[in-house]
């Protein structure tokens, strides 16, 4: 070997170093680095904005995360564009719960909730999926780390993969791309503030006080002050079927209304609006998983998926549909009335 090229040799060896002293953190070093963040957290807020690119429209919501370790979650969705009072998944050492204030509601689910699924909006669950990954794809911008891995959505195959910015500064999510078999981005979730170790109180992960703090001030408790026009809610995605029957029952307190659509897989989807909210009593124990429809968080069963929305009830149930379909059939409900 010459002089000249030993020489070059060096200079090449002293490059590839300095490159990789001043080059990017591997894909490990970061997962590490996620790692050792939620495990030294006390826990968390964060501001999202999820929009829902499922219906013809695409459909903006607001959700907003507490998070105290060990074990206690406050996740609070609402709609921007209407002025509700929204729902609330909350997590304490008595439960898993969904609370509806508007209607005085709350569902205690028997449910491994957030472990059970992939939760787009919560920072652990978006680790976990990255971690239990072993195919996840890396790379990294200017100002973010990316990863991309396969989602955990039991209910719904479509949604295969998801895509994961995390700031390169503070190893916080700052979005999340949910994709379809094709690609393209269905749920994008925007993380618009992010606050690492917060003070919460006592009573902020209670039942008793999310439900006082988020009830609307004006709502009645007699049929004084409620709308008694039911406007009736229609699926735009149907499987297929087609409405073969409508049947209006009037309540002593508010109206029903019973949908039957048939065709090679059938169901009926029953929408029932109160004229007098009653008092808050206990939760209501309920068998299913909890499902974010977008719009409304729902219980999902074997056959069937219950959920509130703009102050109604709905339930949807088939014993043709699968769980899949199920769900895809109430999210298209939202938002197409007949009057």
């Amino acid at each position: 070997m010459t002089k000249k090229s030993s020489i070059w040799m060096i200079f090449v060896f002293g490059l590839v170093l300095i490159l990789a002293a001043c080059g990017e953190k591997s894909q490990e070093d970061v997962v590490k680095k996620l790692g050792e963040n939620m495990e030294s957290l006390s826990g968390y807020k964060a501001n999202v904005e999820m929009k829902m690119n499922t219906g013809q429209e695409a459909q903006t919501y607001k959700i907003d995360v507490w998070h105290k370790k060990e074990d206690f979650y406050r996740v609070a969705l609402s709609n921007n564009q209407e002025d509700k009072s929204g729902q609330i998944i909350l997590k304490n050492k008595d439960g898993v719960f969904v609370l509806t204030p508007e209607l005085k509601k709350s569902f205690k689910f028997q449910s491994e909730w957030p472990e059970n699924s992939s939760q787009p909006y919560l920072y652990q669950s978006l680790i976990e999926d990255i971690v239990n990954d072993k195919e996840a794809e890396f790379t990294a911008d200017e100002k973010h780390y990316i990863f991309k891995t396969k989602t955990n959505y039991q209910s719904n195959n479509n949604l295969p993969y998801q895509q994961i910015y995390f700031d390169k500064e503070s190893y916080t999510p700052t979005l999340v791309k949910v994709l379809d078999t094709d690609g393209n981005a269905i749920v994008e979730v925007k993380f618009t503030s992010f606050e690492l170790d917060p003070s919460f109180s006592d009573k902020d992960f209670e039942i008793e006080q999310n439900m006082a703090s988020a009830m609307p001030e004006d709502l009645p408790t007699s049929g004084d002050g409620m709308p008694e026009e039911l406007s009736v809610m229609v699926p735009v995605q149907t499987a297929g079927a087609e409405l073969e029957d409508r049947v209006e029952v009037e309540l002593e307190d508010g109206k029903r209304v019973i949908s039957t659509y048939t065709g090679e897989k059938s169901f009926t989807l029953v929408q029932e609006k109160r004229n007098v909210v009653e008092t808050l009593t206990s939760p209501v124990e309920v068998e299913g998983d909890i499902v974010n429809l977008g719009f409304a968080l729902g219980a999902l069963s074997e056959n069937a998926v219950e959920w509130d929305y703009n102050g109604m009830n709905f339930y949807l149930a088939s014993d043709q549909l699968t769980k899949e379909e199920l769900l895809e059939v109430a999210q298209s409900v939202q938002g197409q009335e007949v009057k």
